[in-house]
């Protein structure tokens, strides 16, 4: 299946399988009376949400580069990646306010949550299978707003087992304090999913340096090819721009290696630079050895 296609084809499942489960919670929160479905009901709006920006940036950022935007569209995808980091957080301060609501105003009220556990074991295993499904399409298409749409359902099964495990303690011991205490810690950990995925983002967006990690696989690719006449290497910049990576650098040869020598080797480095990383767009500059007085250069 062609990458586009594929990606757009995850975004909308996220949409759909959302809604669907939006409509159960709340259905079972009516019936049950039970709070904390509700809240988790409002939590799953704020999935469906951030699914429907997915889709639209998918779509934007497939478009080709054009007069507006000669670099292309992919920072549409970083910039919906951020706003779904935000609306995990957000998420996890109104569960937080909710359940403190119920735990210090010592709400005990019954309800019936045999419903309840039915619907939250449904969101579990869908969230379960779509985002898994996500997480499988964002690596194939190096996409950060499916990564994050993937992680935003991720915190969805977190906090639906949260409840859950709350609604199931209720029903065995009858102690209603229990389930707001769930919910403060689950929302715990959706705050920190948030948070990274905010920061991630926001590094994309104002052109951060790739991980080190990445950095360190291409400083190893430039040292595979000094047997073939690369002398060193400078100004090596890389960032990411929504699925793809943008990389930059200047090669040193020998002044007497020719022009198609150098290019030759260039179009081989930078072959294998996108075999390693994925969807790359490599820019070479290929400089003579400069002497050590004119410039200063990393050897390699």
């Amino acid at each position: 299946m062609e990458i586009n296609t594929e990606k757009k084809l995850a975004a909308g499942l996220s949409i759909f399988s959302n809604t669907v489960i939006i409509i159960l919670k709340f259905i079972a929160g009516i019936i049950s009376g039970s709070i904390s479905i509700i809240s988790e009901a409002i939590h799953s709006l704020s999935d469906c949400l951030a699914s429907v920006l997915t889709f639209f940036s998918v779509i934007k950022s497939s478009q080709p580069a054009d007069a507006e935007h000669p670099f292309g569209h992919g920072k549409y995808e970083d910039m919906s990646g951020f706003i779904e980091g935000g609306l995990i957080i957000a998420a996890s301060f109104y569960i937080i306010y909710e359940a403190g609501k119920k735990l210090f105003s010592h709400s005990a009220a019954e309800t019936e949550p045999t419903l309840g556990i039915i619907v939250m074991c449904i969101a579990v295993i869908a969230n379960f299978l779509v985002s898994s499904y996500l997480f499988k399409v964002a690596k194939h298409s190096n996409s950060v707003s499916l990564y994050a749409d993937g992680e935003h359902l991720r915190t969805d099964i977190y906090s639906s087992l949260g409840v859950l495990i709350g609604l199931v303690l209720i029903k065995l011991t009858g102690l209603y304090i229990l389930d707001p205490i769930i919910a403060i810690i689950v929302a715990i950990f959706i705050f920190r999913a948030g948070f990274v995925i905010s920061k991630t983002t926001l590094n994309n967006l104002l052109d951060g340096s790739l991980p080190q990690e990445d950095l360190d696989e291409i400083e190893k690719i430039i040292k595979d090819f000094t047997n073939k006449g690369i002398l060193g290497y400078k100004n090596l910049k890389a960032r990411q721009v929504g699925p793809s990576r943008d990389i930059e650098m200047i090669l040193l040869f020998p002044e007497n290696m020719t022009i198609l020598e150098c290019h030759n080797i260039c179009d081989d480095i930078e072959e294998s630079i996108t075999k390693e990383l994925g969807n790359c767009t490599v820019s070479i500059h290929a400089e003579p050895k400069c002497p050590k007085k004119k410039c200063s250069k990393k050897q390699v």
